[in-house]
């Protein structure tokens, strides 16, 4: 009895789906995080370099770290406001720069951290 009932319960939805002109949807089988781990595609995406340019006054200079603060205007380029940052430079890029210079800069930005390319004493 059950079998039939079984049965005729399938063929019903058949006919029903036949009757729509439905087919039945398969679900997708979902990926878990174990499956992609070692695989690339768990790994973040790059993102483009952004090359921008600014003006600002150094606050702070790390060489040992090869940082420097800059409170800086907008950053053409990459659409940033004035505000306080920090970011990357070669300590032979910083050579002759001190804290409360006037600097102009430019950065370039892999979209988690910026390094700065070249910077030199504001001519203004």
């Amino acid at each position: 009895m059950k079998k039939t009932l079984t049965i005729a319960v399938g063929l019903s939805a058949i006919a029903t789906l036949t009757a729509c002109k439905k087919e039945a949807e398969v679900p997708k089988p979902s990926q878990s995080a174990a499956a992609d781990a070692g695989t690339i595609s768990g790994m973040p995406k790059a993102t483009a370099m952004k090359h921008g340019m600014a003006a600002g006054t150094v606050t702070a200079i790390d060489t040992a770290k090869g940082t420097i603060t800059l409170d800086h205007g907008a950053i053409t380029g990459l659409g940033w406001p004035a505000m306080t940052m920090g970011f990357a430079a070669r300590p032979e890029i910083l050579s002759g720069i001190k804290i409360g210079d006037k600097v102009d800069f430019e950065i370039d930005w892999d979209g988690k951290d910026g390094t700065v390319t070249k910077i030199a004493k504001s001519r203004s």
